[in-house]
């Protein structure tokens, strides 16, 4: 269960001491709200774990491929424009806007929304909040979005400036324009 931090405003986080915290807690995942709650979560259980694997791997493998950008697990963190740090359980980001950081910027939490995120609905976590979350991620610049939710066997696909859509138990997810040539094979997800 996600743990919700309230921060005073007196005494709001440097983006460096935030970066420092995560680093000194590498067993949870922190993330940061665009208002400087801390959500705290706790490592997934091993089917989730598992599940998030496969989904990585088959974007890395399809990236190696394409080599058209760079491919992140739910281990990275992005600075969103509104000031959320955040951690999809998978990003991508096209190479050009990549390339376009400092290494200082890639080395610590990029300052930079990824172009694809996909995020797994753990049997703990409340789908609101995801879906919340996806929400933030088309309005800060995502303009794909996956969310995988095993629970009740769907996926909400966000897309920039259109209605989600949602897809009951399918067998294979296309990565459109943004991925061109990329099917996420869910055959043995469900």
């Amino acid at each position: 269960m996600t743990l919700t931090l309230n921060v005073p405003v007196s005494a709001k986080l440097t983006d460096q001491q935030f970066y420092e915290i995560c680093q000194a807690n590498r067993d949870l995942r922190i993330e940061r709200t665009a208002t400087g709650e801390l959500l705290i979560m706790p490592p997934t259980g091993g089917n989730t774990s598992k599940r998030n694997s496969n989904l990585n791997a088959q974007l890395w493998l399809w990236n190696e491929q394409a080599k058209l950008g760079e491919v992140f697990d739910s281990s990275g963190g992005f600075r969103l424009p509104n000031g959320a740090d955040r951690s999809p359980d998978a990003a991508w980001v096209i190479s050009e806007r990549w390339n376009q950081l400092t290494s200082e910027q890639q080395e610590k939490f990029p300052p930079i929304c990824p172009d694809f995120v996909l995020e797994l609905r753990s049997p703990s976590d409340s789908l609101k909040p995801l879906q919340e979350k996806m929400q933030e991620y088309l309005d800060n610049g995502a303009r794909l979005g996956w969310l995988l939710n095993h629970q009740d066997r769907q996926v909400e696909i966000y897309r920039s400036n259109q209605a989600k859509e949602i897809l009951e138990s399918p067998a294979t997810l296309s990565g459109e324009n943004l991925l061109p040539g990329f099917i996420l094979r869910l055959n043995t997800f469900w």
